[in-house]
């Protein structure tokens, strides 16, 4: 198969999060397949000062409302594999600090920049001697390709065939925009409506894409059923049931070359499942130093947190619940950055707890691979989480996770005290009690040395892989294109 994927960030090239992470790991693990794979983003000025050398495809033009915008396509081969990666460049829109905001506010002309980057991508296609077979896009950046296929170029000769597959990898990020920006995006009025871009009275470009794309799909199976419900739908529940036969879920997988602590070289010592006693002790005591901690925290159970500071994540809940989890004779290490309320309340009780809880308010990569290598146990109290990528991460490192029952964490972790084969703890209501409930179980396991290394062992010993996504996406690649020829 050809397969051209489209995302508005690409590790290693950009990044703000996970979605850069997929699309910079599956194009590789499809071309080891056998397809022929390209990938498309925005160049923004991450990628010049990353040093990346780009060359020369060619000039285009774009009209964004009714004015021409000059930019160029790029192109250059994503590190680590022979995959090209072609870049939509226009300096105005992305030679910028950040990729869709500063200090948290999003640009005001981000409809006209991802307009531009969306309709450049389908310049690309209608000027290349090479045609994709799917065009997977994903989130909201990349709504407006399946809709204009659908319409705009719906009797183009080369565009008009094309089958998308559009992921959703956060419903919640909508790329809303006022309706009279609507020229902006070159869409008609005859879009704006219930069962086209209209939503609550704005454009929503992740709606559209609802709407027209090939197949939906969402990075797990728990979180595809749980959008199509009021409480995680987001305002869309009612569309996506309507596309229910054609929305699927498929579990991020893990970059092992990255998160493993038999390589890992952020951390203090390496370890494997057979030494994961003795790696983890050196890790721990490192941990414990780093964060100013007492040296009796050794000899507890000691829970690490990475995290966007959040509601969504639940640090909330953590607030509330930390003080009568340090009763149980735990210590803690929290590490992020968020909303400004529960970043000052944990630095509170950090310096409350001084000795057992440790709170470092930053982005702090080496930190975060210590953490996972030093911890016992792994704590996501999540409202929601499409996927979630530290629980996997944790799994690998011997760090028992514990889980709110949602999203990709109900579909990776199952309770140790309900499942013969439980690689972690995992509790359903979102609430202070039982997150409490939850970490006094996985406390009494640690203390029955012998079980809790079964624990540990058996999610080390599991595999999640990109190899096992990416042959999802591939039997499901396959399945649109069967369906296109019926």
């Amino acid at each position: 198969m050809r397969i051209l994927i489209v995302s508005s960030e690409v590790a290693p090239l950009a990044k703000t999060g996970g979605l850069a992470d997929v699309a910079g790991s599956l194009p590789p693990i499809l071309e080891q397949f056998g397809h022929e794979v390209a990938v498309c983003m925005p160049k923004y000025r991450a990628v010049t000062e990353g040093g990346f050398v780009t060359e020369p495809v060619g000039p285009i033009t774009i009209l964004i409302g009714s004015e021409p915008v000059d930019g160029a396509v790029e192109k250059t081969i994503l590190p680590g594999s022979r995959v090209p990666v072609y870049l939509i460049a226009q300096d105005a829109y992305f030679n910028r600090e950040g990729l869709y905001d500063v200090e948290g506010r999003g640009y005001p002309d981000n409809l006209a920049r991802f307009s531009f980057f969306c309709r450049g991508v389908l310049r690309l296609l209608e000027n290349s001697s090479w045609t994709p077979d799917i065009v997977h896009c994903n989130d909201w950046q990349t709504g407006l390709i399946p809709l204009l296929i659908k319409t705009e170029f719906n009797q183009h000769p080369k565009l008009a065939n094309l089958k998308t597959l559009f992921t959703i990898h956060n419903l919640a990020y909508q790329g809303l925009f006022p309706a009279e920006q609507i020229a902006i995006a070159g869409i008609g009025w005859d879009q704006f409506h219930i069962d086209g871009v209209e939503f609550w009275g704005q454009i929503s470009l992740l709606k559209g894409a609802l709407v027209h794309a090939d197949y939906l799909s969402t990075v797990s199976q728990a979180y595809s059923v749980e959008i199509q419900t009021e409480e995680f739908g987001c305002g869309l529940n009612g569309i996506l049931r309507k596309r229910a036969s054609r929305l699927c879920g498929i579990v991020n997988g893990v970059d092992y070359s990255k998160w493993n602590p038999e390589l890992d070289t952020f951390i203090e010592r390496n370890y494997s499942a057979e030494t994961v006693s003795q790696g983890k002790a050196v890790n721990k005591k490192e941990l414990i130093r780093q964060f100013g901690l007492n040296p009796e925290c050794l000899s507890k159970p000691l829970i690490g947190v990475v995290a966007r500071l959040a509601y969504q994540k639940g640090i909330d809940l953590l607030v509330e619940a930390l003080p009568d989890l340090l009763k149980n004779d735990v210590a803690l290490t929290i590490l992020g950055t968020g909303e400004f309320n529960l970043e000052e309340a944990l630095s509170r009780l950090a310096r409350e707890n001084s000795g057992v809880c440790g709170v470092r308010i930053a982005y702090d990569e080496r930190m975060a691979h210590l953490i996972q290598a030093g911890a016992d146990m792994f704590l996501m109290p999540s409202r929601y989480e499409p996927c979630g990528l530290t629980q996997l991460y944790s799994l690998k490192y011997g760090t028992v996770p514990i889980v709110r029952k949602t999203g990709g964490l109900a579909d990776t972790i199952r309770d140790a005290d309900e499942n013969p084969d439980g690689n972690g703890f995992v509790f359903e209501e979102s609430s202070v009690s039982a997150l409490r409930d939850a970490v006094s179980r996985a406390v009494a396991a640690f203390r029955t040395t012998q079980r809790w290394n079964e624990i540990v062992r058996r999610g080390m010993a599991q595999d999640f892989s990109w190899t096992a996504a990416a042959r999802a996406y591939e039997k499901l690649y396959r399945k649109i294109l069967r369906e296109a020829e019926m």
